[in-house]
């Protein structure tokens, strides 16, 4: 991929532009709890955004997307908006970078990513925080790695129309080969965890389905959850966001809240205490418990929260039968991905099987990434 770069930028150019890197993410485990102030855990991987970049003396940004192959110019004030959506990331960093009183000048760009798409691993979080971190190196501007996931995370809400969380960026910006990184979502507190898990690989099934549920599932659930701490706040007025909530407390409230408000709100505080679990074992390298924790996080996701499908679930329950360690939906659910945590041994075994039986009862063929925890954004 840097050759292909490379070459590309010096046809466009005439010169070789400087290198850099960013990369996509997992979640292993902590899922829909970011927006109810709880712990998500995620971790850089193996494939992102790589980008050629040079400052070209002139008011205008002028990138070419290798992957689209298609090219792109803009100037850096507000009217300057481009057309191209995959440009608008681009030029969301720009502006938001200048916001923040960095210095930003015209550049060429080249650049091009193996994340994915539509697989849930952010690589729109890859490209931004790739643009951010090159540019924050380029022009010397000194701002900090909190504030380069949060340029990304402003990129989206204000320029490209999608209302994310800080973790896709703060996991792009800040991932560590070899280390997961817990992220309470209400303080923005981290700490990385050793994940080396000898003997197993980590790897994601893509059901390649999307069912049209999602966003206003989404609005419904996050309503949900809102109307359930809001309840127990009645009673326990420390209670800002639901992950500050314990069990029992919830109980306490279960006749003046809907059902399903209770149901989603009991998967939650679950899943925030199942996140210091795996942390736990990790720090004692028991990948069984891990594992354990995974399918827990399954079951909650399909029974009390509802958002996996058919497709995800038979993946799920698969994997259960053949003697995977962990598995479990990834990302906001309805379609998607598995993450499977898998025994050696097992692994080739397990990936047969899923491709022939999926394909046998959906009528295509999943696809299957292997994923490997790396470094986030860089220089190369």
């Amino acid at each position: 991929m840097k050759q292909k770069i490379q070459e590309k930028f010096k046809a466009l150019f005439g010169e070789e532009g400087v290198l850099y890197a960013s990369a996509g993410r997992i979640n292993l485990i902590g899922e829909h709890t970011d927006y109810n102030g709880g712990y998500v855990f995620p971790g850089a991987i193996d494939c992102g955004i790589m980008a050629a970049i040079k400052v070209n003396g002139t008011p205008k940004v002028k990138v070419f997307s290798l992957d689209y192959n298609e090219s792109a110019e803009f100037g850096l004030n507000e009217e300057d908006v481009p057309d191209k959506q995959w440009a608008r990331y681009i030029f969301g960093v720009c502006r938001e970078t200048i916001k923040r009183g960095g210095k930003v000048e015209g550049f060429n760009a080249v650049f091009a990513g193996d994340v994915p798409l539509g697989a849930g691993l952010s690589s729109s979080a890859a490209l931004e925080s790739c643009f951010a971190f090159a540019l924050n190196d380029i022009f010397g501007n000194g701002i900090d790695k909190f504030e380069l996931a949060k340029i990304g995370q402003s990129t989206e809400h204000n320029y490209c129309g999608v209302k994310c969380g800080i973790m896709d960026q703060f996991a792009s910006v800040f991932g560590k080969e070899g280390a997961l990184i817990r992220l309470n979502c209400k303080t923005l507190e981290y700490k990385y965890f050793p994940f080396h898990p000898k003997g197993y690989k980590l790897v994601l099934i893509d059901s390649c389905v999307k069912h049209e549920l999602a966003s206003s599932a989404y609005n419904k659930r996050r309503a949900s959850c809102e109307n359930a701490a809001a309840a127990i706040r009645k009673n326990h007025p420390e209670v800002e966001f639901l992950s500050d909530a314990k069990r029992v407390w919830l109980d306490e409230v279960r006749e003046q809240i809907p059902e399903e408000d209770f149901l989603r709100a009991e998967y939650v505080i679950g899943e925030v205490q199942r996140v210091l679990d795996v942390c736990d074992a990790l720090e004692r390298d028991d990948y069984e418990t891990v594992g354990e924790m995974m399918y827990q996080t399954h079951f909650g996701l399909s029974r009390l929260y509802e958002v996996s499908c058919e497709e995800l679930d038979f993946l799920n329950k698969l994997a259960r039968k053949m003697d995977v360690t962990g598995s479990r939906v990834m990302g906001g659910g309805f379609g998607g991905c598995t993450i499977n945590l898998v025994k050696e041994e097992l692994y080739d075994g397990f990936i047969a099987a899923a491709k022939e039986q999926f394909a046998a009862k959906f009528g295509h063929a999943p696809k299957i990434y292997d994923v490997v925890i790396s470094d986030g954004a860089r220089k190369l």
